[in-house]
């Protein structure tokens, strides 16, 4: 049987992403403010991040407006939300192991 780190997902793995996809599990989707806060990081060190996980397409980037005020809203595909819980079980699996 091999090792059940080889089940971590290496885009996910980054601490930043992973408390993305943490975040925005916790709901159907979240606005890019609200996640910047959560996470604690800035909004280009945020963008940089989203931008990753939207090419794996993991997450998905709304834009929209509320009143005259652009928005930016974040939400995680059905693919993102299956690899965050696979990741998370690759990670129970390693705590188990040892």
């Amino acid at each position: 049987m091999s090792h059940p780190r080889h089940a971590l997902d290496e885009v996910v793995h980054s601490p930043v992403r992973f408390s993305i996809m943490a975040t925005l599990a916790a709901a159907e989707k979240a606005e890019f403010a609200y996640v910047r806060d959560a996470v604690e990081v800035s909004d280009s060190a945020l963008s940089k991040q989203t931008a990753t996980l939207e090419k794996a397409g993991y997450v998905k980037v709304t834009k929209g407006y509320v009143g005259k005020r652009p928005r930016t809203w974040l939400s995680l595909t059905a693919q993102g939300r299956h690899a965050f819980t696979a990741h998370v079980e690759a990670l129970h699996a390693i705590i188990k192991r040892t």
